[in-house]
């Protein structure tokens, strides 16, 4: 059973956010699972302005192509070019080290709170 992180907020897309300042987004622990061995992550560019919804990127394994979702609006201000080298970081650590960029954010889209992602993805909570 998958892992979803306390204290995070989500899209229905499997992205999570941070309610900080600028906003931290990565993908859940369920999308990386679903996905299996990641080797591939495109993201967006420094400087972007990007829209709720809007397709900012993707993750490719060995099974499958994801597209990535903003669950924000506003411009992207740092990427992780670190997981971007080595997109296994993603399946080892979605929470933490893969995150994936920052956005200055400007909206939010609608988001789930971490018991109401875990209910709908057959997944648990985990301590923030």
């Amino acid at each position: 059973m998958s892992n979803v992180k306390a204290g995070l907020r989500y899209s229905a897309e499997h992205e999570w956010v941070t309610s900080d300042s600028p906003a931290v987004v990565g993908i859940s622990e369920v999308a990386a699972d679903a996905l299996g061995e990641i080797v591939y992550v495109d993201l967006p560019e420094v400087g972007a302005t990007i829209a709720i919804g809007a397709v900012v990127g993707e993750v490719e394994s060995t099974k499958s192509v994801s597209e990535i979702f903003s669950p924000v609006a506003g411009e992207v201000v740092e990427v992780n070019d670190a997981v971007v080298a080595d997109p296994a970081q993603l399946n080892a650590d979605p929470y933490g080290a893969a995150w994936l960029f920052k956005v200055a954010v400007t909206e939010e889209g609608p988001l789930l709170d971490a018991e109401q992602y875990a209910a709908d993805n057959d997944a648990e909570v985990s301590a923030a």
